[in-house]
């Protein structure tokens, strides 16, 4: 399968699956001297965890990360970051009765078809849950980037549907499931929600120097 890394200067490899073990992934690129501790990348892997609201799957996972190579004594040091996050809640069992059939709308069937094989099993590398991996990536990019160049990457949601979402101010993004930089809209985003409708959803990012 390809397209597990990505990038040039900065690579990221990810590796490891819905089900099993763990995920993670291979920063290499890092400079050396980036004070980095796990508490660095914690913060955005707790935004981005199931079961913090209604609004996303309930799997239960801390999301713990650990940092198994590339740090030393607080600092970076230009060798390969080996970064990992356990799997503590996958309940495999509750997949057995679509074992031998395909979710419509899941990448199960074009797995299969492109592979040969597919893991039936929360989708395995197809889950939504490898994401995890490139968001402890990105906030180990993150922080270089600040430390570096003094830049900061803010993102937020600017329309769902055919509903707009004005800007009111960064403060709110992390006040609301829907990462909006708005407060006064969130009720008519909780409504759109519950019309369980398939929307799609704009997200715009911005870069500050």
């Amino acid at each position: 399968m390809a397209g597990n890394t990505f990038g040039q200067l900065f690579t990221v490899t990810t590796f490891g699956e819905s089900h099993g073990a763990g995920l993670g992934c291979i920063i290499d690129g890092c400079p050396p001297g980036l004070a980095l501790t796990e508490s660095d990348i914690q913060a955005d892997l707790d935004r981005r965890k199931p079961g913090t609201s209604r609004h996303v799957t309930q799997r239960r996972e801390a999301d713990q990360i650990e940092i198994l190579s590339g740090v030393f004594e607080g600092k970076t040091t230009g060798t390969p970051i080996a970064l990992l996050i356990r799997n503590t809640d996958q309940r495999s069992k509750d997949y057995g009765n679509i074992a031998q059939s395909f979710r419509p709308g899941h990448a199960d069937y074009t797995y299969w078809h492109k592979y040969g094989t597919r893991d039936y099993r929360g989708g395995g590398r197809s889950s939504a849950r490898e994401t995890a991996a490139r968001v402890a990536a990105g906030a180990v990019a993150k922080k270089w980037l600040k430390e570096k160049f003094g830049t900061e990457i803010t993102a937020y949601v600017t329309q769902v549907g055919e509903k707009e979402i004005r800007f009111e101010g960064c403060e709110h993004i992390s006040q609301n499931p829907f990462f909006a930089a708005n407060h006064s809209q969130i009720a008519e985003l909780e409504k759109l929600y519950g019309q369980r409708a398939q929307i799609l959803g704009f997200r715009r990012r911005e870069a500050a120097y």
